[in-house]
């Protein structure tokens, strides 16, 4: 193999492991956005829990919930 041909190959490989590690970093961004994501819908079920347990209480100690 020539210098010409040693130096084409070598950018193939460098190309190569760049899309890779790039398509690898895409995939952990993805996958930590679906994470937040998971998080924020437990969160918001969590404060639309507590917000009708909140409401409940506030109709019992008003009698409104009979």
């Amino acid at each position: 193999m020539n210098n010409s041909q040693s130096a084409s190959y070598n950018a193939g490989q460098a190309k190569g492991q760049t899309q890779e590690k790039t398509n690898q970093m895409a995939d952990k961004a993805g996958d930590m956005m679906q994470s937040a994501k998971e998080s924020v819908q437990g969160a918001g079920a969590q404060v639309m829990a507590t917000a009708q347990g909140a409401a409940e209480a506030v109709k019992n100690a008003t009698g409104m919930n009979k």
